[in-house]
């Protein structure tokens, strides 16, 4: 076992079977920008491949259980980020393709060579559900600690990067993805628990 592989092997035993946090912001640390610099190369997003990115470091940790020293850490992380970017691009297809045949021939809609639609006007019926679901997020971001809150706030309704955020409230970087990282998590609990309607 190399050096890098037993570093990673010990940090995941730490979070796993201690709940260690300082464990759980080092492989963040540690992972984070190659995973996020292979999803944006997949992507060509970079919201998406942010998003992702969290996605699958969210996935591995709540799968920890599964993962063993056979092969590098780094190997298996990398095959859940790529997985994750796969089924997502699965949904926003058939997202797409069901659009497309619901738009088929009306001219408030432009199919773009990557299949991408662009919107180029808006109905007021359709300005109304964007209204509720802006809505329905800032309820749910509501629900958070405050601690939880101003960081989602900072990152996605303010555009903040993680270093300004880190410097905005004089914390470590590390702290700031994992924190942002767990407040993710629980809004996913949120919305499970608290669906739209």
């Amino acid at each position: 076992m190399t050096d890098k592989a037993k570093r990673d092997w010990e940090l995941v035993a730490r979070a796993r079977d201690k709940g260690d946090q300082r464990a759980f912001e080092s492989l963040l640390e540690i992972y984070r920008e190659p995973v996020y610099y292979m999803l944006l190369k997949m992507t060509r997003n970079t919201w998406d491949a942010d998003d992702l990115t969290i996605e699958a470091f969210s996935k591995a940790f709540r799968n920890l259980d599964d993962y063993t020293p056979d092969f590098a850490f780094s190997t298996w992380l990398f095959r859940i980020a790529t997985n994750n970017c796969i089924d997502f691009f699965r949904k926003q297809k058939m997202q797409m393709l069901s659009m497309d045949a619901e738009q088929d021939g009306k001219e408030n809609y432009a199919v773009t060579e990557a299949k991408n639609i662009i919107i180029t006007s808006s109905s007021p019926e359709e300005d109304m559900i964007q209204e509720q679901q802006k809505s329905y997020i800032h309820s749910v971001v509501e629900k958070l600690k405050p601690s939880y809150r101003r960081l989602v706030e900072m990152r996605y309704f303010e555009e903040m990067s993680y270093e300004e955020i880190a410097q905005t409230l004089q914390m470590p970087l590390g702290s700031v993805k994992a924190k942002l990282f767990r407040a993710r998590n629980l809004l996913q609990e949120i919305v499970r628990k608290y669906p739209q309607r």
